[in-house]
């Protein structure tokens, strides 16, 4: 069976430098970098009475790992704006309307056309790194960066194998 249904003769896995994050509608600018999804299953071990030296194992609470956002330092304030609706230094409160959003990831292949994408639920930013460490020595760009917790994702099923030529 090939492993591309649409382009049978594509042997070749998507690339992983060319995505798109997106909230609120709009793709977020300078992204750079983001960690995987992961989602980890707790196992639950139990034993039989009559089977005392087997173990029987069960699937327990399902666990959705944050996922950190990196980006070059812009004067874009997306990311500081979504980080103070959980906590606002003015006020020291939070926006209990509007702090959570859902995300789309997409992964493009190297024409630039959606090959695969995820939708994230109820995410909100739970750290938020407005500078990084400075260093006169160093010759690198200034990356800022959002952790966010989330409730689950699930693939995208409007996004199909594109076809190529």
């Amino acid at each position: 069976m090939p492993q591309f249904s649409v382009n049978p003769s594509r042997v070749d896995p998507y690339k992983k430098f060319k995505f798109l994050v997106k909230w609120d509608g709009k793709v977020v600018a300078g992204l750079y970098k983001m960690s995987p999804l992961k989602r980890t299953t707790d196992v639950i071990t139990y034993r039989e009475g009559g089977e005392a030296s087997v173990e029987r194992k069960s699937p327990g609470k399902t666990h959705y790992a944050p996922i950190t956002l990196e980006r070059g330092v812009t004067h874009d304030p997306e990311f500081e704006s979504w980080a103070n609706l959980v906590f606002n230094k003015n006020s020291g409160s939070m926006s209990l309307k509007n702090f959570r959003k859902d995300l789309d990831i997409v992964l493009l292949n190297e024409a630039g056309v959606p090959a695969i994408a995820y939708k994230v639920y109820r995410c909100w930013v739970s750290e938020y790194t407005a500078l990084p460490e400075l260093d006169a020595d160093e010759n690198a760009v200034a990356i800022q960066s959002i952790t966010i917790e989330h409730e689950g994702w699930e693939r995208d099923p409007g996004v199909v194998e594109p076809k190529e030529t």
